[in-house]
């Protein structure tokens, strides 16, 4: 477990993949608590990222700094970027996708929606091609929604599915889903001031292409 800031209201980590977000046994929180040492510590997730995605995620350690964090993310103050390598390459080098998302819960998936409805809620990216290789593209994405899923229907709704997707890509990748948690930043909950981390992607398939 790779922590890359620590203080009194937050601890800033990078997830592996296949760990879940929430606090259960062998979910973040707990290899958060291994990692300091203590495993009565009050770690709190206030944001999520999918089970099979890794990279940088920010948890709250007391009730007071998991109540500010969620109020920036309700009210779009918590900012956060992705990295990601798709199959193909966008006819736009940027653009912003948006789409209508329904969540089929007894099937676990999300799926792009034609019309709104019970259950069918907007969502909104911007992302920017940073680089192509082999009809992949490296893209650098800002989530304006957390839907889940969101990044990877709305790519694989275009016929671009992340490399190494299983949920919504006949594909046969070998390697792990290349979307990576690459920046956040928000207001410290306690001083207020603007903060920022952020880490590159591991030196591993399809990330060395670029």
């Amino acid at each position: 477990m790779e922590l890359l800031y620590v203080d009194e209201a937050v601890v800033v980590c990078i997830k592996p993949a296949r760990v879940l977000s929430t606090d259960e046994p062998g979910g973040l929180p707990e290899l958060v608590r291994q990692a300091l040492g203590n495993p009565k510590a009050d770690i709190r997730t206030v944001h999520r990222l999918d089970r099979v995605v890794s990279g940088v995620m920010v948890l709250a350690r007391n009730a007071a700094a998991a109540s500010e964090l969620s109020r920036q993310m309700r009210e779009n103050l918590f900012q956060k970027e992705y990295l990601a390598v798709v199959h193909g390459v966008p006819e736009d080098m940027e653009g912003t996708l948006t789409d209508l998302l329904y969540r089929d819960k007894a099937r676990r998936m999300t799926m792009v929606a034609k019309e709104p409805g019970k259950d069918v809620r907007q969502a909104v990216l911007d992302y920017r091609v940073l680089g192509t290789s082999k009809n992949l593209s490296k893209v650098l994405i800002r989530l304006h929604t957390g839907r889940t899923h969101q990044i990877r229907v709305q790519f694989a709704s275009r016929g671009m599915p992340l490399v190494g997707e299983r949920k919504y890509s006949e594909g046969e990748d070998s390697c792990e889903i290349a979307l990576w948690s690459h920046k956040v930043s928000f207001d410290h909950p306690t001083t207020g001031e603007s903060v920022e981390f952020s880490q590159e992607p591991p030196r591993v398939h399809p990330w060395t292409l670029f």
